[in-house]
């Protein structure tokens, strides 16, 4: 895939961050499970957390320290950071510079049609330093303002798996048909009925399979237990809610959760931030852009 990287408005964007506050974040329009960000931090940015989409992303400014898999891991201007679902992971600056970064979030189910029936690629370094890998990135992160067209996102995808199964370094393993059938049925269900509780009767009865097999053969297939996956969504459901500007209480009923109280813990568990510090990062940079 060629790129052009449109140096303009990728330098645009690290300006409003600098004028906006010392941290920012500047999220991008994007289709349902994927989602792009620019970030400027200072000092530590996340708390340790873990969400169900890979993470990757590239350093522009700065070095980006995290753990990850119980090791310190650094991150110079253009490497790339790979994090693997479910993985829990911290965030910050590793110098006064601060640090500056693009990162894409993406959901497995969007992954596996490009895997053909293999499992998804685990990259057990954190870190990796690959110009092509960072290239083919680079093509979607910048700049941010531009809308990702359907075919575009194909031939994105596509040479994103090549790069992951390139540095994943192990044969992919094949997943069991049923499984991959009985978890794609088990998704689809909870992605429609996300503004309510699901019981586990309920995915018995659409895939077949009692509930302790789907446990399993939804993480063999996503990296997620179909629990976590309900909440993840309804908590990417609450960040567009927060970027609109609906008040907080507002956004935790009408995102599924039991209180507001709740929906801070699993925030916060989900993104290493409260939603409130999420709403005023987003905000002080629209502010900004005003």
């Amino acid at each position: 895939m060629s790129f052009e990287l449109d140096r303009q408005a990728f330098e645009g964007l690290g300006r409003l961050c600098a004028d906006a506050a010392e941290s920012c974040i500047i999220s991008a329009p994007d289709p349902a499970g994927m989602e792009r960000i620019e970030a400027r931090f200072h000092g530590s940015a996340f708390d340790p957390h873990r969400h169900d989409t890979y993470a990757i992303g590239v350093t522009l400014r700065g070095v980006q320290t995290f753990r990850y898999r119980g090791a310190a891991q650094h991150s110079l201007p253009g490497q790339v950071i790979v994090l693997h679902p479910d993985e829990l992971h911290d965030g910050g600056a590793g110098t006064e510079e601060g640090l500056r970064y693009r990162m894409l979030y993406l959901e497995p189910s969007l992954m596996l049609d490009c895997l053909g029936g293999t499992a998804l690629p685990f990259v057990r370094d954190g870190v990796v330093t690959d110009d092509a890998f960072c290239a083919t990135l680079l093509s979607a992160l910048g700049p941010l303002e531009r809308e990702l067209d359907e075919l575009f996102i194909d031939d994105f995808l596509a040479q994103l798996m090549q790069s992951l199964a390139r540095h994943a370094g192990q044969p992919a393993k094949a997943l069991a048909g049923t499984a991959w059938r009985a978890a794609t049925l088990a998704r689809e269900y909870l992605t429609e009925n996300l503004d309510r509780p699901v019981r586990s009767d309920e995915l018995e009865a659409i895939t077949g399979l009692d509930r302790y097999a789907l446990s399993r053969h939804f993480r063999a297939a996503f990296s997620t237990s179909p629990h976590r996956f309900l909440v993840m969504r309804r908590l990417q459901s609450a960040r567009r809610m927060i970027a609109a500007g609906e008040p907080l209480a507002q956004i935790a009923v009408e995102a599924g959760f039991s209180d507001q109280s709740h929906f801070n813990r699993q925030f916060k568990k989900a993104f290493g931030m409260t939603p409130g510090r999420w709403s005023s990062l987003i905000h002080g940079a629209a502010a900004a852009a005003g």
